[in-house]
């Protein structure tokens, strides 16, 4: 073979390489190169470790003992996972329903545009994101509103990683990011005029102890909306394949066990909340959340082969593939889960709190 055809053969190669890595990339980048995944806070040596750990924890999730190691366990998941979510999903830790004629990302947010829209908020008001993630609802929010969004999440890494990403995007004089846990939240009592929270609060060992602090923090008569990931009506407790699809969901995902739809108001009000509306999001005539992640199949096959690459020659930490294949296995769940109608990540609740307590909820003495 002379030189001339050497060098196109090398040449189509490399062509194909960058086509395939670079142009198709992953589903949306967003920030976050291949080449810079890591395991969060947690040293690269360790990541593995941390995973193996984390998957025997959650290895069945209704199960867990000890409800007081989930907030550490939830960290230690965003660690192994923030990376890859950033870099193979976007900013927006979250589904929305397919819209026709507009992108994913779009569709994103527009979901996320309509949980302000339903708090009525007015620019300058003081909001809370609930369990935040890196910012990106926040961030759509905050230029939609023009509200002061301040966001808690348990994660440092993902508390950085926001506020870069809001800095970046010129609106950090909108949005505050705060490390806590939303089950103890470090702020004072009635001082927001609204709040949030996105397929966040599914992390929660008890549903009643994140809506009480979300309801001790708001001010009287302002509003709280969160979309909630549940079992419908649908999900029959003793069919195997509806099991074997919920606790695929929770433990792929760090939940310790989902919650029934039925739940959710029940909680809201035994907390002090009034119910302003419920829906399930994913209902027709919305189109079905879960079509991201099945055109998004291909994309796993290519990021997984470059995040294998990665880590055999020392790039990514060592783990990184168990997290990537364990992410893949949870998403054919999802799949399954929205396929049969007996999950949903957007059951949506509209709370008020009274302008006057509740016998709930008497005034604090002292």
């Amino acid at each position: 073979m002379d030189s001339f055809a050497i060098f196109c053969t090398g040449a189509l190669i490399a062509c194909g390489l960058y086509w395939f890595l670079c142009i198709l990339g992953p589903a949306e980048q967003k920030g976050k190169r291949a080449v810079d995944l890591s395991g969060g806070s947690i040293s690269a040596e360790k990541v593995q470790d941390n995973y193996k750990q984390y998957w025997s924890f959650f290895r069945r999730p209704k199960e867990i003992e000890t409800a007081e190691k989930v907030p550490d366990f939830v960290d230690t998941f965003y660690n192994l996972v923030t990376d890859i979510y950033e870099w193979g999903w976007g900013q927006s830790f979250h589904f929305s329903p397919s819209v026709p004629g507009k992108s994913h990302r779009d569709a994103t947010r527009l979901h996320e545009e309509m949980a302000v829209d339903l708090i009525d908020v007015k620019p300058g008001d003081r909001i809370l994101d609930v369990g935040c993630g890196v910012g990106g609802p926040m961030r759509a929010i905050a230029a939609h509103s023009r509200a002061i969004v301040v966001g808690i999440t348990i994660n440092e890494y993902q508390v950085n990683r926001a506020r870069l990403h809001n800095k970046k995007a010129g609106l950090d004089s909108l949005c505050e990011v705060v490390c806590g846990n939303f089950l103890e939240m470090p702020f004072p009592d009635n001082s927001f005029d609204g709040a949030y929270s996105i397929e966040a609060t599914c992390h929660a060992p008890k549903l009643d102890e994140v809506y009480a602090e979300v309801f001790r923090v708001l001010k009287p008569g302002s509003l709280y909306v969160s979309y909630e990931w549940v079992t419908t009506d649908k999900y029959k407790a003793n069919d195997a394949e509806h099991v074997e699809i919920i606790q695929g969901i929770e433990r792929g995902d760090a939940l310790p066990g989902l919650r029934s739809y039925t739940d959710i108001a029940e909680t809201a009000r035994k907390v002090g909340f009034e119910v302003v509306k419920e829906k399930d999001l994913a209902k027709p005539p919305a189109l079905p959340w879960w079509t991201r992640l099945k055109m998004g199949r291909i994309a796993y096959w290519r990021n997984h082969i470059l995040i294998t690459i990665l880590a055999a020659l020392g790039i990514a930490p060592k783990g990184t593939v168990d997290v990537h294949e364990m992410l893949f296995r949870t998403a054919d769940y999802l799949t399954k889960g929205g396929d049969t109608g007996i999950f949903t990540p957007m059951h949506m609740i509209l709370c008020r709190k009274p302008e006057t307590p509740s016998i709930l909820n008497p005034p604090k003495k002292g």
